[in-house]
């Protein structure tokens, strides 16, 4: 058994990583982190405030900043923002430090799990289901291109996801 690297959850909004990042950090006895948390953290304000006050843009900058500093620590799991894919540095970071795990999600199960949308200031809009799709559209490649492997979300049993991911780390000699 290889030491874990550390382990990066990517998906759309919706999709469980936050979850089951908790989840499988605690299982695994790692750190775990959530990008949106560390810059409302950081900030002491909302996704939502930044993305008032600073636009898309400056979210998307405070996000690269600090993904640069937690792809740099040891062993750890981390949820990252659903569009943070959308940057090919971030994306690079990201297949580079670490093993990427996809958790997908199929859209209307997404649509029903992202009904409280105040904190995904990208989903305020009158029809969240075409907005989903698009960015799926956009994204669903970028996430399958950094990808080291993927485990569907589909039904939302954290403990039959987490089962799979452990699984397969086993199986690659962690």
């Amino acid at each position: 058994m290889s030491k874990l690297p550390s382990i990066f959850l990517i998906g759309p909004s919706g999709a469980g990583k936050s979850t089951v990042g908790q989840e499988l950090a605690s299982k695994l006895k790692l750190k775990f982190y959530d990008t949106d948390q560390v810059i409302e953290q950081r900030t002491g304000v909302s996704i939502s405030w930044i993305y008032d006050v600073e636009g898309e843009a400056g979210f998307h900058r405070r996000q690269t900043e600090v993904l640069k500093e937690l792809v740099e620590k040891p062993g750890i799991v981390l949820a990252t923002g659903a569009d943070i894919i959308l940057s090919p540095e971030n994306r690079n970071l990201l297949a580079a430090r670490g093993l990427v795990i996809y958790l997908s999600v199929p859209l209307d199960q997404q649509i029903g799990r992202t009904q409280r949308k105040e904190h995904r200031p990208l989903l305020q809009v009158e029809d969240v289901e075409s907005t989903l799709k698009e960015m799926n559209d956009e994204r669903v490649p970028l996430y399958e291109s950094i990808a080291d492997i993927q485990f569907s979300t589909e039904g939302f049993s954290i403990r039959n996801v987490l089962k799979s991911i452990v699984d397969y780390l086993h199986e690659q000699g962690y």
